[in-house]
């Protein structure tokens, strides 16, 4: 009722804004000169600010956000656009670390094992944020929670570009990775509804095609960067699609009418089901050896192979377009067969992660394999998104992020078991085999979530 009562008054003010804007402009038009007879009884002044006030009002309403439901076709794709983009910012920061380890310690003073901890921080970052934003944030709008958590990666990667010391560059790692989970998790749900009938599949694809193409160009060219500039400056690179990412969804984001609140009861209810438990665990454990690789995969290259460092950004190029091979293979292996689909990958994942050890002595064959890495690392991850949503009830915000939790905290595991390994002296070459053995332990969480699924 008093919602209605205003928009009469408002009405009524415009109208009254308009019919004294009418006599203003019939005054100008007798008396084109502006000139009054009786300047004292006209009351230009309050005439004056009458009409700023109702073209200030025009101007603000002819340009308000759109609803969902209102925007075109071509609005539409270049939002999901925008959204790929920042999911090509974060994708890119996530990895670039990896291969800049060495820099980096050198330039701050660190041993590698100190090193590889701003890998695990980033990672730790993402398995509080994903959770956590998402599960408190149920009822903020999803244009402002996208626009804030961006907001939060660009500060992030931003204080990342001036630290000076370890404790700093740690700090900003974590805090980079906060945003990570929530912001796919909640990009792809609003390209989901923003897509019509029978292309949500395809939206929510597109979104994440962001994150596999900054590994096949972003990281590459972040890598080059860093080397020839500092590795400060693939932050910048972040930084710079990250402001543009902003921009984008401040300017063309629509209000997401069709996205209900959410309480934070509801998504906290996933974590009272065991699969969903174990469909995280099988991919923290599962990705373990993944990062375990990728964490040290210059050195292995480097040192192991005696590939030149300047050829880096090619190696990591090869794993983004395994990468991206991998994704659409696994999306065909989960329409298929979900469960096989995952025992698939996982048997894949630690018998390449086995030849990668005898493979990484050349630099030919040792680059193809981690490409191989890529691939079948990429194929498990639509399946466990698929099975996390299928498993976890009406938490579908928080499932979506939860996958997110489980990849980074295989990230986390992976890079510290790595430098335990690397540390013990057993070579470079040493995390794939601790990575095969995570991925069997993985096989072995598959099967016993059958016995428990029956």
């Amino acid at each position: 009722m008093l919602g209605k009562v205003a928009r009469v008054n408002g009405k009524r003010i415009d109208g009254e804004n308009e019919g004294q804007n009418s006599q203003s402009d019939s005054k100008h038009i007798a008396n084109p000169l502006g000139v009054s007879a009786d300047p004292t009884n006209d009351g230009s002044a309050m005439g004056d600010a009458s009409s700023t006030e109702a073209s200030r009002r025009a101007r603000i309403k002819r340009h308000p956000r759109p609803l969902q439901t209102n925007i075109s076709n071509a609005r539409r794709m270049f939002v999901v656009f925008v959204l790929a983009m920042g999911g090509f910012a974060i994708g890119t920061t996530e990895f670039v670390s990896m291969g800049l380890l060495p820099m980096i310690s050198g330039d701050l003073g660190i041993s590698e094992g100190q090193a590889s901890h701003i890998i695990s921080a980033y990672a730790l970052g993402v398995v509080v944020g994903a959770p956590l934003i998402t599960a408190v944030t149920g009822r903020i709008p999803r244009r402002r929670l996208l626009i804030i958590l961006m907001a939060a990666f660009i500060i992030g990667n931003g204080l990342g570009v001036f630290a000076e010391n370890y404790t700093v560059l740690m700090v900003a790692r974590f805090i980079a990775g906060l945003p990570h989970g929530a912001y796919f998790s909640v990009a792809g749900l609003s390209a989901a509804s923003m897509a019509p009938a029978g292309s949500r599949g395809k939206a929510v694809a597109m979104v994440g095609m962001g994150l596999s193409v900054a590994t096949v160009l972003g990281v590459p060219a972040a890598q080059a960067l860093g080397s020839a500039l500092g590795w400060e400056a693939a932050y910048v690179l972040v930084v710079a699609v990250g402001i543009l990412t902003l921009a984008g969804l401040w300017v063309f984001m629509p209000h997401m009418t069709r996205m209900p609140a959410t309480s934070v009861k509801t998504e906290l209810g996933a974590f009272a089901r065991p699969q969903v438990w174990l469909s995280l665990a099988m991919g923290a454990v599962g990705f373990g050896g993944m990062f375990a690789v990728y964490t040290y995969i210059t050195w292995t290259m480097t040192e192991r192979a005696g590939m030149a460092e300047s050829l880096m950004w090619l190696v990591l190029m090869v794993y983004g377009i395994g990468n991206v091979a991998g994704n659409y293979f696994g999306g065909w292996l989960a329409d298929r067969n979900l469960e096989k689909g995952i025992l698939f990958s996982l048997v894949a994942i630690s018998l390449i992660l086995v030849a990668f050890f005898f493979t990484s002595q050349n630099p030919i064959l040792g680059t193809i394999n981690f490409g191989l890495i890529g691939f079948f690392g990429a194929s498990l991850t639509p399946s466990l998104q698929i099975r996390l949503m299928d498993v976890a009830g009406d938490a579908q915000t928080l499932a979506a992020s939860l996958n997110h939790s489980a990849l980074n905290l295989a990230n986390a595991a992976g890079a510290a078991i790595g430098g335990l390994v690397v540390g013990a002296g057993m070579g470079y070459a040493s995390p794939a085999l601790a990575g095969a053995a995570l991925s069997a332990a993985a096989i072995l969480i598959w099967i016993g979530a059958q016995f428990v699924k029956k």
